[in-house]
């Protein structure tokens, strides 16, 4: 059985516990202790080490079954420790931006240069959250700025609702296949490369 190991990341409020407990298959393990940050984010507690859970992609027969593990990680920088261990074995990350922030473009490229080894060692997708609650920035003007600061990435960019199954899934999917699609041109390059 093939795995990803896949972070969800971004800032204090985004969506990423949420994220996880929308998709996992298996009971999340959280570490979710009292907010004391109440001006960054209006929410009872927050993750102070990591949230984890599984989901099982089915194959369609000609292939095997993929574990997914997501591990979601703290938001605020005093927890950064907790960023480099489990970047480690990440194969990619879904980045959670929330749309009524005071600054989202900023959040979004300090998580981008943070994890910027993540986009080369697989891949990143960026979903805008909360954009129900704020309706600007819209989507492609997050585009706009991922391209001006980083021009020779591709990284997509949704509107996603950490509550709903089928908008994390699209985002998360997203990923992988974009994952799965640059390890097999990897591949093909290598075996060019060991033919010559």
């Amino acid at each position: 059985m093939s795995e990803h190991v896949i972070l969800f990341a971004g800032p204090m409020g985004a969506g990423k516990t949420t994220a996880i407990q929308t998709l996992s298959e298996t009971k999340v393990i959280a570490t979710e202790a009292t907010n004391n940050d109440r001006e960054t984010a209006d929410k009872p507690t927050t993750t102070v080490a990591l949230d984890y859970g599984t989901i099982l992609l089915g194959g369609d027969g000609d292939t095997e079954d993929e574990l997914v593990r997501l591990y979601g990680i703290p938001g605020q920088r005093r927890f950064s420790f907790m960023w480099s261990i489990l970047k480690r074995r990440a194969t990619g990350m879904v980045l959670l931006v929330h749309n009524d922030a005071p600054k989202p473009f900023d959040a979004m490229l300090e998580f981008l240069d943070e994890f910027g080894d993540l986009y080369d060692k697989g891949g990143i997708v960026v979903g805008i959250t909360r954009a129900d609650v704020s309706n600007r920035p819209l989507v492609p003007d997050y585009s706009e700025v991922i391209a001006s600061v980083y021009p020779n990435r591709l990284i997509p960019v949704f509107a996603v609702d950490p509550r709903n199954a089928d908008s994390v899934r699209m985002a998360l999917m997203t990923l992988i296949a974009n994952i799965e699609m640059r390890a097999m041109f990897r591949s093909i390059a290598s075996g060019a490369q060991a033919a010559v």
